[in-house]
């Protein structure tokens, strides 16, 4: 999966188009048209935006992409958490030796 940054041609214009390049092969709401980078970023959007219009596979898709997001950001957390206690002991040590 890449990841491009967001410029200001990628914002949507006055009518909620978005402006998506000729050769990007970005994945389209079927509701609302709006572009994704990938089928688990669309699954989301509809889920969290179309919820009263999915089928039972755009509900199935949804709440296994909604468990996978959920799972990394829970990994994420901990381990940020880990890295400020490493940091926050190391720097008392630190200050400990040094004081």
């Amino acid at each position: 999966m890449t990841h491009t940054t967001p410029t200001a041609d990628d914002a949507p214009d006055a009518n909620g188009d978005f402006a998506v390049p000729a050769d990007d092969d970005a994945v389209r709401c079927r509701h609302c048209g709006a572009p994704f980078a990938d089928d688990e970023l669309l699954a989301l959007h509809r889920g969290l935006d179309h919820p009263g219009d999915l089928s039972a596979d755009e509900r199935e898709a949804f709440e296994t992409a909604y468990d996978a997001e959920q799972e990394e950001i829970r990994r994420f957390r901990l381990l940020a958490l880990g890295v400020l206690v490493l940091l926050y002991f190391g720097l008392l040590m630190t200050y400990a030796v040094v004081a």
